[in-house]
């Protein structure tokens, strides 16, 4: 029988990956709404917060006015989606009517997710969980399945856009694997979250030592110049934390908005204001903090975004 957190983050992904919500769409005259959240990130000038969904990339200004909007480009349902400083990388689904191959395996846009290219194994697979290193381009997969590039399942990682890949051993890695993280300078270095806590990796993945234990770790993000990993995690209630790099580091909280039924499922940094800090809910709220995480604004509610 499964416990009562394990049935709650059975429903947070449910919503999260697009169970029965309402879709809407946006216009200049609407306010824009989140359908589903697939991801989150900013953009490398740190103008611009990404989030992808169901029906395309929204974008909530960071300076300025703080406006929502819809992000040129085609409406696909990216997942898996990941920024580095030069480049957006995502799997996921074409929008209906593109006459595109589903499901889109790795695909990759360098103007801002106007254009995408194809990276290989279209028609193959659809990572819902991929990692991007932020200086480096590494990209690391949970593969589900054997497609044309990996022979069986498991942890992969790649630095030649998809070219090839390598599997990794993964050992010591806890069960059911819930989010993954890469080093923003130093593609050897990946971090995993599971239902029983945060492993951290230092040779690719071939072998993982757990950092944190007795609860699930559903989101993790490297902070942008490596000394420190941010986490969300679920045991009886939502909660965000932060740890060194150094093997006897010790997590420390940072407070959250309340939630009720809900917890962090993407966390995300600004890479030119580091004391900014994103984060984003399976019931798809979003919180900006301007101070590292000590107070927040909400900036959606419910999948409303507001200014």
């Amino acid at each position: 029988m499964q416990t009562r957190k394990q049935n709650l983050f059975t429903l947070l992904m449910a919503v999260a990956l697009g169970g029965g919500m309402a879709s809407s769409a946006a216009s200049a005259a609407e306010p824009v709404t989140l359908t589903h959240i697939h991801g989150l990130s900013y953009s490398a000038d740190g103008s611009q917060l990404m989030i992808p969904s169901h029906d395309g990339l929204a974008i909530y200004e960071t300076s300025g006015k703080g406006r929502w909007s819809k992000a040129d480009g085609p409406v696909h349902d990216y997942m898996g989606f990941s920024a580095t400083r030069d480049a957006l990388y995502s799997s996921g689904h074409p929008a209906p009517g593109s006459g595109l191959v589903n499901p889109f395996g790795l695909i990759k846009s360098q103007d801002g997710g106007k254009t995408w290219r194809k990276l290989g194994l279209e028609g193959e697979s659809d990572f819902h969980l991929l990692a991007t290193s932020f200086g480096t381009n590494a990209i690391y997969v949970i593969n589900h399945g054997m497609n044309s590039r990996m022979n069986q399942p498991g942890l992969y990682h790649t630095e030649s856009d998809g070219m090839k890949w390598t599997r990794a051993a993964a050992n010591g890695l806890g069960s059911q694997i819930k989010s993954l993280a890469v080093h923003p300078a130093n593609a050897r270095i990946v971090a995993a979250g599971t239902d029983d806590g945060l492993y951290l990796s230092r040779d690719a993945g071939e072998t993982f030592s757990q950092r944190v234990a007795g609860r699930q770790v559903l989101g993790i993000g490297f902070e942008l110049d490596g000394r420190h990993m941010l986490f969300s995690s679920y045991a009886g209630k939502a909660a965000l934390g932060r740890i060194g790099m150094a093997p006897d580091a010790s997590a420390q909280d940072i407070p959250i908005p309340a939630m009720r039924e809900d917890a962090v499922a993407y966390i995300a940094q600004n890479p030119v204001r580091p004391a900014e800090i994103a984060i984003a809910s399976f019931k798809r709220s979003v919180f900006l903090s301007q101070d590292g995480g000590r107070t927040w604004k909400s900036i959606a509610q419910n999948g409303a975004g507001h200014e």
